[in-house]
């Protein structure tokens, strides 16, 4: 009877500790199940980071050689189009250019070259200009042409050019002023007359 009780009680406890062990077991399963899930879940949370930042950076590159194209195709048009328009003034000027030296060639026969072969005389530059806005604009294409920071400069007859430019652009003032002096003595009713003093400008002297 005692033998059959101690066994009873033995079992007993055999079943409590196996039982605490088993609970011990299923509860630390527990918690490592739920911080594997938790790292899980935080490794779930750090891919969708990765994710969104990747993803944002994709399309900021993407946005980026997007306007890199379009700027380059914008400068790539801008320098098609000045080099449509130097080819151009190129043409333009060698257009120029050639009409200056047929009419210089159809003048050179009576007029002689001053200085070196090459460079002729400058008032053929200038023919057929009857005015002071005529002198200055043909001026301005001579310059085009014929200035030596172009292509097809030329400093010996840009030199020539000046000469008789500014001997024009005297004459066309000089007779500029005696006109409007004219026009003042005609105006006042009195008679006077033109002087040049030192410096070479025109003065009006009221006549007594």
């Amino acid at each position: 009877m005692d033998r059959s009780i101690f066994r009873i009680k033995r079992t007993k406890t055999l079943h409590q500790d196996w039982k605490h062990k088993k609970s011990a077991e299923l509860e630390k399963q527990r918690r490592d199940f739920l911080e594997e899930k938790r790292k899980l879940e935080e490794d779930r949370r750090n891919f969708e980071r990765e994710k969104r930042e990747f993803s944002t950076h994709c399309q900021l590159e993407k946005d980026s050689m997007k306007r890199e194209k379009q700027l380059f195709e914008t400068k790539w048009k801008i320098l098609e189009e000045e080099l449509s328009q130097l080819a151009d003034e190129k043409k333009q000027m060698k257009k120029k250019r050639d009409f200056y030296r047929y009419v210089i060639e159809q003048e050179v026969r009576d007029i002689p070259s001053v200085g070196a072969e090459n460079v002729v005389r400058g008032e053929l530059f200038f023919i057929g200009v009857e005015s002071k806005t005529a002198l200055k604009k043909r001026y301005k294409q001579l310059l085009k042409i014929y200035h030596p920071d172009n292509l097809c400069g030329d400093t010996e007859t840009l030199q020539e050019i000046n000469r008789e430019y500014d001997r024009l652009l005297k004459q066309y003032e000089l007779k500029q002023w005696g006109s409007y002096c004219s026009l003042l003595t005609s105006r006042s009713g009195n008679v006077g007359h033109f002087v040049v003093s030192v410096s070479g400008k025109q003065e009006l002297h009221r006549g007594k």
